[in-house]
């Protein structure tokens, strides 16, 4: 079974926002949120070590994650923020909680540079499951948290070492149902990151914004959770979370990879909570497949699976259950006659090469 590399987990957010103890299995989590709103508002859990390291998950981009207010999902939501003061407060608490996590727990480790992931990927080796560690590399989704375009060093030296601009618009660009360019400060942004040596997530990228960033930054890019919108269309839903091919072929031209989202609703845009778990790996294989038919090869594309972050199990394919079964995409791969080196690409080569040439030395 391949070492999977899974670039877009919301642990940080979940832990605040739902008090999810993550070193506990994701069946643990449910039983103890029984009668609670937390599945009613995030669906039911699928992350927990038990499972990350039953299904082989060695490294995670764990995210800082909040609400602008505008978007806040309800009196639930208690991280949402006003103002950029606000949301560094509320991203720092964010980083709090991933050094606590690996404190108390020793199968979790940060990873701040190269040497940090090759000594977590070691850990992997040999069948003593006891010293495996899972990696969190930790990402900045929607950078309003950082108040003006040199602090990014400060985030830096704390450990981020991916910044993505936009959820929805924030102060650098625009996102996800508020399209619109780069402002200056994003611009501004973008070479400070560039010049730190920072890599960009152009997840949530509105259309003109992912463009435009393409042209501005200069370093490692990714799109850590997005899926195709050729086969996402429909003639009902506007796609504008996905990428076009256009820009799928511009991210690979940059050597860029994107992670595919498990997400029913990101499978197939038609499909709803009262479908059911009725559609099936082989729509995450089709989606990867179009990846690399569109670039010419099996290495731009990952898994990028977001789970928890707004769904959970009931809303992902139906041989899905937890994290763990994210080995799953790798039969479905198979079954579509991807070989041995191109399936260990997609589960984890394309973003440890990512990783490889993007993190510090």
């Amino acid at each position: 079974m391949p070492l999977i590399v899974d670039a877009h987990q919301d642990l940080a957010w979940n832990a605040i926002t739902f008090k999810r103890d993550y070193s506990q299995s994701a069946l643990a989590i449910r039983e103890s949120e029984k009668g609670t709103d937390a599945p009613i508002k995030n669906g039911l859990c699928t992350i927990g070590l038990p499972e990350l390291l039953q299904g082989n998950v060695a490294i995670v981009f764990g995210t800082l994650f909040a609400s602008p207010m505008r978007r806040k999902m309800g009196e639930w939501d208690a991280i949402a923020y006003a103002d950029s003061d606000q949301a560094h407060k509320l991203y720092s608490q964010q980083l709090d909680y991933y050094n606590r996590l690996v404190d108390e727990h020793q199968q979790f480790a940060l990873i701040n540079n190269k040497t940090d992931l090759e000594n977590v990927l070691t850990t992997w080796n040999g069948d003593d499951s006891a010293k495996r560690k899972v990696g969190i590399v930790r990402l900045i989704e929607g950078a309003d948290c950082i108040r003006e375009p040199q602090e990014a060093e400060w985030w830096m030296e704390r450990g981020v070492r991916i910044i993505g601009l936009a959820w929805t618009r924030t102060k650098y660009a625009g996102g996800t149902g508020e399209p619109a360019p780069l402002t200056p400060e994003g611009r501004r942004l973008l070479r400070v990151m560039s010049d730190l040596g920072l890599m960009l997530d152009l997840s949530h990228s509105s259309d003109e914004s992912f463009f435009e960033s393409l042209d501005h930054f200069e370093g490692t890019v990714i799109a850590s959770h997005a899926n195709p919108r050729a086969l996402w269309l429909d003639e009902v839903n506007v796609p504008e979370r996905a990428l076009s091919d256009d820009m799928i072929r511009q991210l690979a031209e940059r050597d860029g990879v994107m992670g595919i989202v498990p997400y029913n609703r990101f499978l197939k845009a038609t499909w709803k909570v009262s479908d059911g778990k009725t559609l099936s790996v082989d729509h995450i294989a089709a989606m990867m497949d179009h990846v690399c038919q569109i670039t010419g090869s099996a290495d731009h594309v990952g898994i990028g699976s977001d789970l928890d972050g707004g769904f959970g199990a009931e809303s992902i394919p139906e041989e899905m259950d937890t994290v763990a079964d994210l080995t799953k995409v790798e039969e479905a791969l198979k079954a579509k006659g991807y070989n041995d080196g191109d399936t260990k690409k997609i589960m984890s080569g394309n973003w440890l090469r990512s990783l490889r040439k993007g993190l510090p030395a």
